[in-house]
């Protein structure tokens, strides 16, 4: 349920504005999506990577679930990082703003829902979604019904405080839900792009080329490498962190012997 919030998250805060909502006789839409969406002055910390850790400290610190705090981490960074596979890409290191991005599938959020849709599910980013439908599929037995119970259910005390008042069939159709949904999106939005509007298949790099993308510009060399100082220092903290981990766990089996 954390993972499947996190990964969630950077849309639920942003989507709405960029295509805009309609409250009685209010329309309020962002001026310039992909500034509200991924820039800064923005939401654009919603697609990076310290956005997660906060979180996932909350969930930690002040609400005393590591499992919490872990699995929504996990979502988010799945997000954040996926998000850099666009032209736009996202400040994955904010407080830094720059873009990290890789211009795989075209971003045309600013299109509106319908125009922005029909290029994703037209470009690479279609492909993308369905590597993890078919990895899906060929993982089922995680959806099966014991794997819920021996594994899942067990895990997380969520769970069974709500087994309290829900029956366990009907948390196992809340916990199916996200693969079911993921799964009949794509293939309700490529029917509607394809076969009811005939948009034109598009999976080249930074494709579909039809639709009005917009562009963050490319990363300098200083940008470069700073990026990759950020990595190295990532990795070295997290070797670091693991070898001391190691440590303490051999010292006090051998404090028991």
């Amino acid at each position: 349920m954390p993972l499947l919030l996190g990964s969630y998250s950077p849309d639920l805060m942003t989507k709405w504005f960029v295509y805009g909502i309609s409250i009685g006789g209010w329309h309020l839409k962002a001026t310039d999506p992909e500034q509200f969406q991924r820039g800064w002055p923005g939401m654009g910390f919603t697609h990076s990577l310290l956005y997660g850790v906060l979180w996932a400290f909350i969930f930690w610190r002040v609400l005393g679930s590591k499992t919490w705090a872990v699995s929504f981490l996990i979502g988010q960074w799945a997000h954040a990082i996926t998000d850099t596979g666009d032209t736009v890409g996202t400040m994955l290191f904010f407080p830094w703003t720059i873009h990290i991005h890789f211009g795989a599938w075209a971003y045309a959020g600013q299109t509106g829902r319908l125009t922005d849709a029909a290029a994703y599910f037209s470009g690479p980013g279609a492909v993308w979604d369905l590597v993890w439908i078919v990895l899906g599929i060929f993982s089922w037995r995680v959806l099966t019904r014991s794997y819920f119970e021996q594994n899942v259910f067990t895990a997380d005390a969520f769970w069974s405080k709500a087994n309290r008042v829900v029956p366990m069939t009907a948390l196992l159709v809340a916990y199916r839900a996200a693969f079911f949904y993921g799964t009949c999106r794509w293939i309700a939005w490529s029917l509607w792009a394809h076969v009811v509007h005939h948009y034109p298949y598009d999976i080249s790099w930074g494709g579909p080329h039809w639709v009005h993308a917009v562009h963050s510009p490319p990363l300098t060399w200083p940008q470069l490498v700073g990026v990759g100082a950020i990595i190295a220092t990532g990795v070295a903290v997290f070797f670091a962190s693991r070898l001391e981990f190691s440590r303490k766990r051999w010292a006090a089996i051998r404090s028991r012997t």
